[in-house]
C-alpha cells in the first residue's frame, strides 16, 4: 500500500507540472494587433514632443507622422479583421490536465501489475539475507536432488573400453582398500557418464586417504556429486567444497563451484565477488575460468553490478604444464611449439603489458630456447617497467637466473 500511494503521488506531481505548462499557454482575449497600435500611438506622441523641443524639423515631423499613421491604419484594419487568438479554453485545458493525470496514474498502475510484484510485502535486506540462509540450510539433499533430476543416458562406450571398465570394477570390488584402484575407478566412471558411481568411488578415495586427503580429492568429489545432481550443489557437495577450500583456498575448480552454490542459494552478490577474484588468478586455458566468464554477465546483473570491470583473461604464454608436455616431443617440435607460444606472449606484453609473472615466464622460456640476447632485452625492459616494485624485481631476477642471464 505505501508503494501504491507513492506511485499515485508521483504521477500527480508530474501531472501538475504538465498542467501548469498547458494552462500557462491559454488564449488571450486581446488581438495581436492591439499591442502594435499602442506602440505606434506612443511613437506618434513622441514625434510631437521632439518637434516641441526642437529636436526635429517640421518637414521631418510631418514625414514621420505620415509613416506612423500609415502603420496605425494597417494595424487597425488587421485588428478589426482578426479574431481572438486561437487556443484552448479554460474548460478544455482543465479536461486535458485531468486526462493527463488519469493516464499517468493508470499507466503506472498497469505497468506495475504487469512487471512488478503486486501483493507482495516489502522485503528489507535483513529479511532477504535470512531467507537466503534459510534456503541454503533447508535445500534438498544429494539423494533428493538425484531423484528429481532427469537421468542422462550415458554415452555408448566402445566395447573394448567397456570391458576394461568392468574389469576395473571387479578388481576394485575384490580390493576395497586399494586407494589407487578407487582413484582410477572414480575417473573412469565419471568419464563414462556414470557420475553417481564416480562420486561413490571418489568418496572411498577420501576415506582411504584419511587426514591426508588432498584439496583436489575433495574438489573432485564435489564436482562428481554436482554432475550427478544435474548442476545442483547439494549440502553434501558444499561440505566437500568446504574441505577443499580449507586445504587450498585458491583452488580454482572449488572456488568456481563455491560461487555456483552461493548463486543458487540467493547470494549472487557474494558469488560475483568470489568469481571475480578467482578469474584474477586463473591460469591460461582453465576450463572452469571459461565457464565463469560465460556466466559472469548474468551473475553481475543479479548481483546489481551494472558496470562490471573488465574481466581478466589469462595470457597465452607457455605454462609449466606446457613446458613439461613439450618434453615428450622431438627436439625440433619442442622448439617450434615453445617459440610459437613465446612469440604470442611477447606480442601481448609489448602491446598490452602484463603481470610480473608473465614477464618472468617469457624470460625463462627464452632461456630454454637459447635466445639469450632477446632474453636480456626483455629482462632489461621488465626491470624498467617494474622499477620500485621489489616483489616484481625478485621474480624477474629469478627468471633471469633460470635463463642463465643473471646480472
Amino acid at each position: 500500500m505505501p508503494f501504491t500511494v507513492l506511485t499515485i503521488l508521483a504521477a500527480l506531481l508530474i501531472a501538475a507540472f504538465l498542467g501548469y505548462t498547458m494552462l500557462r499557454g491559454r488564449r488571450s482575449d486581446e488581438p495581436t494587433a492591439a499591442y502594435d497600435l499602442r506602440v505606434y500611438r506612443e511613437q506618434l506622441a513622441g514625434v510631437d514632443r521632439d518637434l516641441a523641443r526642437g529636436v526635429i524639423g517640421q518637414a521631418d515631423a510631418e514625414r514621420v507622422r505620415t509613416e506612423i499613421s500609415r502603420r496605425i491604419l494597417a494595424a487597425d484594419a488587421q485588428m478589426r479583421g482578426e479574431k481572438a487568438q486561437a487556443g484552448p479554453s479554460s474548460v478544455t485545458s482543465a479536461v486535458a490536465v485531468i486526462a493527463v493525470a488519469l493516464v499517468l496514474i493508470g499507466g503506472a498502475w498497469f505497468m506495475y501489475h504487469r512487471i512488478g510484484a503486486a501483493g507482495f510485502p516489502d522485503m528489507p535486506l535483513s529479511e532477504r539475507l535470512e531467507l537466503a540462509e534459510e534456503l541454503r540450510v533447508n535445500r534438498p539433499s544429494q539423494a533428493a536432488a538425484e531423484e528429481q533430476t532427469t537421468p542422462v543416458q550415458p554415452p555408448k562406450l566402445e566395447e573394448s573400453y567397456a570391458q576394461l571398465l568392468q574389469k576395473l570394477r571387479d578388481t576394485v570390488a575384490q580390493r576395497p582398500d586399494d586407494l589407487q584402484g578407487h582413484i582410477l575407478l572414480a575417473q573412469h566412471e565419471t568419464n563414462a557418464g556414470n557420475f553417481k558411481a564416480g562420486y561413490e568411488a571418489q568418496r572411498r578415495v577420501v576415506e582411504l586417504s584419511g587426514p591426508e586427503a588432498s584439496a583436489e580429492a575433495y574438489s573432485n568429489l564435489a564436482e562428481m556429486m554436482i554432475l550427478a545432481a544435474g548442476g545442483y550443489v547439494s549440502p553434501e557437495a558444499e561440505e566437500a567444497l568446504r574441505q577443499a577450500l580449507e586445504r587450498s583456498p585458491d583452488l580454482g575448480p572449488a572456488r568456481y563451484y563455491w560461487g555456483q552454490m552461493l548463486a543458487q542459494t540467493g547470494r549472487p552478490d557474494i558469488a560475483y565477488r568470489v568469481w571475480l577474484d578467482t578469474l584474477r588468478s586463473a591460469p591460461a586455458g582453465a576450463p572452469w575460468a571459461d565457464a565463469i566468464r560465460s556466466q559472469m554477465g548474468d551473475l553481475a546483473f543479479r548481483a546489481g553490478v551494472f558496470n562490471p570491470p573488465q574481466l581478466p583473461v589469462a595470457s597465452p604464454g607457455p605454462t609449466q604444464e606446457d613446458m613439461e608436455a613439450a618434453s615428450e616431443l622431438t627436439a625440433e617440435e619442442r622448439q617450434d611449439m615453445i617459440r610459437g607460444m613465446v612469440n604470442q606472449l611477447s606480442d601481448q606484453l609489448a602491446t598490452e603489458g602484463g603481470a610480473p609473472e608473465e614477464w618472468a615466464r617469457l624470460i625463462a622460456a627464452l632461456g630454454v630456447l637459447g635466445d639469450k640476447e632477446r632474453a636480456i632485452g626483455i629482462r632489461d625492459e621488465a626491470l624498467s617497467v617494474f622499477a620500485g616494485n621489489d616483489n616484481a624485481l625478485q621474480m624477474i631476477a629469478a627468471a633471469a637466473q633460470q635463463a642463465g642471464i643473471a646480472q
